[in-house]
């Protein structure tokens, strides 16, 4: 079995090498390949039009590999942040929702009459964007910067960001306290890599625990 997951940019895909390293290993051995493809190739392009294309271009894209590939499952993960990108949404099920209705729009438009292909494609997303995996991974972040403290606080939970200020946001700002600049594709990983996936799985109920109990079940 194949499982290609698409998210927006590199950083993503880093990230979520990293942290899900020992569940992609276990799954391999299993037979089952977990790999992870962003729509943009740098770090600048990963908000805007990163997002739309992943919303409104990968469904579609989907359909053809699930067609083509009878034992593959398409997953879509963006950030739910910034809302309103690609189709109005403000929450995770609008997200989610918005979605689907393009893969079964889609569907309908081609003439596709066949329930199983829907079964292989899923929807998650980072509430509000990865960067909450690595205000979940605190210690890991704290052992990164070289600091004995953090020198801001958050909403805690971490899944509990809002759109105005968005995980990433703070993980910068930190950064910037601690006379550093974060650039996603090489800190993320950095972080993540350390940590436990159960920890952050933990941590993020919301919307990154699901897809966690989604790889762990196929």
């Amino acid at each position: 079995m194949r499982v290609l997951i698409y998210v927006e940019g590199p950083s993503d895909k880093l990230a979520m090498q990293a942290l899900l390293g020992s569940l992609i290993d276990d799954k391999f051995q299993q037979g089952i390949s977990i790999e992870f493809f962003p729509v943009k190739g740098s770090d600048n392009n990963r908000g805007g039009d990163a997002k739309k294309d992943l919303l409104t271009k990968t469904p579609i894209t989907a359909i053809n590999i699930i067609r083509n590939q009878p034992d593959s499952i398409v997953v879509v993960m963006p950030d739910l942040y910034p809302k309103n990108k690609g189709f109005e949404h403000e929450t995770v099920q609008e997200l989610e929702n918005g979605i689907i209705n393009i893969f079964n729009q889609t569907l309908q438009s081609k003439e596709i009459n066949d329930n199983r292909l829907i079964e292989r494609f899923r929807v998650f997303c980072f509430k509000h964007d990865l960067e909450a995996l690595i205000l979940a991974a605190e210690s890991e972040l704290i052992d990164v910067l070289g600091i004995q403290t953090m020198p801001i606080t958050w909403i805690r939970p971490v899944e509990e960001q809002n759109h105005d200020v968005p995980p990433k946001r703070i993980v910068e700002t930190i950064f910037q306290q601690c006379g550093k600049k974060y650039l996603g594709s090489v800190d993320a990983p950095r972080i993540l890599g350390s940590a436990r996936y159960q920890d952050i799985a933990e941590l993020c109920p919301q919307a990154f625990r699901p897809f966690v109990d989604f790889l762990e079940s196929i």
